[in-house]
């Protein structure tokens, strides 16, 4: 039966849009993995209609799909068994069409974020969504997964870019709503329906994206501080003194800046690696000149409040790029093993006291481990990699324990923009209600009553809370 489904599917597709055997499993599993891909098949269309072919034929089927995209997710809900079919959308990269009179872009699903935002660049336009696997992670994904990055403080998260898209059932029927429109009152915006639900309700396909004028000043400091109530005495007082361009406030624990800092032998750090908290801010803006002289004017006046103990502005493009850099080197938190990752969201009222609860706690239980904080701190997201324990399940269920458990007193939530997966499914009930759960398991059943598109990420069918 599965033959010859996959027969079916190979005359639907042609030669190259079906791989099988060597060419699945040489295939890593994520872009932090190193387990090979476990599938049927990685079935590889080129049009919205082949991927409604491949639905439908696998919904007559009862064959599970698992969606891919850049595989630069972090809760496992790309990940796959031996039985599951993957649906790559890898050969559906093109970026159809950019307005620039209506400021969109139409873009195939399996665009890569980095190609997304040259191809606005090149038209005087920007892609305002941005985060460290801009190279590797897809539209797509980006949607799936409600993705936020660096600029939310700003621009919001890709829900808030998303116009219009089209998405296929999992019996092969056709969602197409490509509005370019941002206002659009009629009835039910079905788009909402796909964006942020991890490929459980269809699979997008391609996408209509705000676009931004671009950006004609950047201006980007690295600031040290030295309490928490400077940091977020700092988000409130540039926020009003930049009058709304600010377009990132990412906070790291100095911890993190240390490890990451200390690795790089070839030049010195911009700060000293010895304050307990460090900012980096960036505006964008229309005018150069004062756009610099109101950044520093800023920066100048939230010292003389005492909110700044130290700052460095970036004074070339090499020097900007420099201080992202030091945000974006997660990878080297990494070397310590075995490595847990986690993104969270709560309100900033409670985050110097939470993360001082999470520290405590997992140093209390494995005296030896490392603990690095970093995140968007302007939007309320915050990263932990915590190395500690030895890889085993249950230092894994501890380690989560320890952070999510605080958040279910404060109101917080276990996922701020990578989803749910398979790997917090378990903690799904402590920032949801059970009506809400309910309310999703029936969304489930009546949009994919088969239960075919990606089965068991995210909350099990039957209920078990």
């Amino acid at each position: 039966m599965v033959d010859k489904l996959i027969s079916s599917l190979r005359d639907v597709l042609g030669p190259e849009g079906v791989l099988t055997g060597a060419d699945v499993t040489r295939r890593r599993a994520g872009i932090w993995s190193e387990e090979p891909v476990r599938a049927r098949a990685i079935l590889r269309p080129c049009t919205t209609p082949e991927v409604a072919a491949v639905l439908s034929a696998c919904s007559r089927a009862g064959q599970s799909v698992v969606t891919h995209g850049g595989l630069t997710g972090l809760v496992e809900a790309s990940l796959t068994v031996p039985k599951d079919v993957v649906l790559s959308l890898e050969r559906m990269n093109r970026v159809e069409a950019i307005d620039r009179v209506g400021r969109t872009m139409t873009a195939q699903a399996g665009a890569t974020l980095q190609h997304a935002q040259e191809q606005a660049e090149a038209t005087g336009l920007m892609l305002p969504l941005d985060l460290g696997a801009r190279g590797s992670c897809t539209l797509g994904g980006n949607a799936a997964t409600n993705a936020g990055g660096n600029r939310v403080i700003r621009y919001g998260m890709m829900r808030d870019m998303v116009l219009g898209l089209e998405a296929v059932l999992a019996d092969g029927t056709l969602i197409s709503s490509m509005n370019t429109m941002l206002k659009n009152n009629a009835g039910y915006d079905l788009k909402h329906l796909f964006i942020g639900t991890e490929g459980t309700l269809g699979v997008i396909t391609r996408l209509v994206m705000r676009l931004r004028p671009m950006w004609r000043s950047q201006e980007t400091a690295l600031i040290a501080c030295n309490d928490f109530a400077s940091v977020t005495g700092l988000l409130n007082r540039m926020d009003s003194l930049l009058g709304g361009t600010m377009s990132a406030f990412e906070v790291m624990w100095q911890d993190y800046y240390e490890l990451v800092t200390s690795s790089v032998p070839k030049s010195e750090p911009p700060l000293a690696a010895d304050y307990p908290y460090y900012v980096l801010i960036e505006a964008l803006g229309g005018d150069p000149t004062q756009d610099a002289n109101r950044f520093i004017d800023s920066i100048a006046a939230a010292e003389v409040d005492g909110l700044v103990a130290e700052a460095a502005l970036a004074k070339s493009r090499s020097e900007r790029d420099g201080m992202w850099a030091i945000r974006d080197d997660v990878e080297k938190c990494l070397q310590f093993e075995p490595c847990f990752v986690f993104d969270v969201s709560l309100g900033l009222k409670h985050m110097e006291a939470y993360v001082n609860e999470v520290t405590a706690s997992l140093r209390s239980r494995w005296k030896n481990s490392h603990v690095f904080v970093f995140g968007h701190l302007g939007d309320g997201n915050i990263h932990f990699v915590i190395a500690a324990g030895d890889g085993s399940g249950t230092t894994r269920q501890g380690v989560e324990e320890s952070v999510y458990e605080p958040l279910r007193r404060i109101g917080g939530s276990v996922s701020a923009e990578h989803g749910i997966g398979l790997e917090k499914k378990p903690y799904l009930s402590w920032c949801r209600s059970a009506n809400e759960i309910s309310l999703m398991r029936t969304l489930k059943q009546t949009m994919d009553p088969v239960g075919i598109l990606n089965p068991g990420k995210v909350f099990d069918l039957a209920a078990t809370e």
